[in-house]
């Protein structure tokens, strides 16, 4: 059975996706690396760089969700990948010019983040606009596919080429990716009728808070807010953290901590194909539900590492079962929350999700770094895994039917 074909205009917002993805992950930690090589800055203002570029970027974004949700999204996704273009290739430039400094890469971070939390609102409700309900959860497997191709590619290339030309040619690299991007989504053509806005008028601060109205007011999604949330937060804080023990601690070579992760992402590939056939066979609750608690199940094992061989297979095995777990959830529960938010609030909705996450990421990461050093890195690992195991009971326990609302009366779904 040959690829199912969603049409010509996804496969130029994917395409704009997979360049823009593969940008990001070859340049992962592109600046704490120039902070740390060029500028000589210290652990504490690595630390600052990543923690208050989403955060600040976090708190700068929520101001544009009722700004993107009152616009056409292919035009706010173009403006947003051409705003992270000059933000990034300010750095080159700057380094080139022998004006680099850490302020000027603390700026851009949180421009990046900003554009970022933006971009997502306004391609989720573009996608939503753009792809028939029946194709939701395909089109978000082949997301997710490739974001962890990217995940497994990016930072190996990305190690390369900062090894042979420096950590500034890997951020020149991603700041292209976002032109390409831009020029993808500008390829998708087609009319997009302007949103209208509520005859009603409306405080702005209202606007400002109607996505986590929206979703603490919302069965379904609130649970899975929360949870989606935790999780999160609780995986990104442990990685410093792992980072330390296993390359500080046991002994690990950069290279062993690389295949740790990179070798797993072949579980993202995996669950993201299973997922749409598993919906099918057990339903899209069922799915979502299973996979959401096992992927529960995973990080209290990254406390019992152990240096050598046998460690490093421990990691592998531990890392390919979350991130297989992930690869099935995270497209089922994209669709899901797709299918459940009412059409004309998508962005806003989309937007506080982002905007809770980086902030709660940014702080649980700062948090975890000052209970690793209190505790050692393996209790605070053990700390993570516990807090995990809990999550499972913020997933919501029966399916919720998207009403009416939610899914019909959408005039840019009826133009695409």
């Amino acid at each position: 059975m040959g690829r199912r074909s969603l049409g010509r205009r996804f496969e130029w917002l994917w395409a704009a996706y997979a360049v823009s993805t593969f940008g990001t992950w070859l340049a992962l930690d592109a600046f704490p690396l120039i902070a740390l090589l060029v500028l000589d800055a210290g652990p504490t203002e690595v630390s600052v760089l990543a923690a208050a570029g989403l955060a600040v970027g976090a708190a700068v974004a929520v101001p544009l969700g009722p700004w993107v949700e009152f616009r056409r999204k292919r035009p706010v996704m173009v403006a947003m990948d051409l705003t992270r273009f000059a933000a990034l290739i300010s750095v080159p430039v700057a380094f080139a010019l022998g004006r680099l400094g850490f302020a000027q890469l603390l700026v851009v971070s949180v421009i990046v983040a900003a554009a970022n939390i933006s971009f997502k609102a306004a391609s989720g409700a573009y996608l939503k606009a753009l792809v028939p309900p029946q194709d939701l959860l395909v089109a978000n497997g082949r997301f997710e596919a490739t974001t962890w191709t990217a995940t497994a590619l990016g930072p190996p290339l990305g190690g390369a080429a900062i090894g042979l030309f420096g950590p500034v040619t890997t951020v020149l690299a991603d700041a292209v990716s976002f032109l390409l991007s831009a020029a993808g989504i500008r390829a998708i053509g087609g009319r997009e009728p302007h949103p209208a806005r509520p005859d009603v008028p409306r405080r702005r601060a209202g606007d400002l808070l109607e996505g986590w109205r929206y979703v603490l007011a919302h069965p379904a999604l609130r649970p899975l807010f929360f949870n989606t949330v935790l999780v999160n937060s609780l995986i990104m804080a442990a990685a410093p953290v792992l980072a330390v023990l296993m390359l500080d601690r046991l002994g690990f070579a950069p290279w062993q901590y690389g295949l740790a992760f990179g070798v797993p992402c072949i579980g993202g590939l995996l669950g993201a194909r299973l997922a749409p056939r598993l919906v099918a066979r057990f339903g899209q609750h069922k799915v979502m539900l299973i996979s959401g608690a096992l992927r529960a199940c995973w990080l209290p094992g990254l406390a019992f590492i152990r240096p050598g061989v046998a460690g490093l297979v421990l990691v592998i095995a531990i890392e390919f079962g979350l991130i297989t777990c992930m690869g099935v959830f995270n497209p089922v529960f994209a669709t899901y929350r797709l299918d459940r938010i009412a059409t004309d609030r998508i962005a806003r909705t989309l937007s506080a999700w982002s905007v809770t996450s980086n902030a709660t990421i940014a702080a649980m990461t700062a948090l975890w770094g000052l209970l690793a050093g209190i505790t050692g890195p393996r209790t605070a690992i053990v700390i993570a895994g516990l807090l995990m195991l809990a999550t499972p009971l913020l997933l919501p326990r029966h399916a919720h039917t998207p009403q009416q609302g939610e899914q019909e009366g959408d005039p840019a779904r009826s133009a695409a």
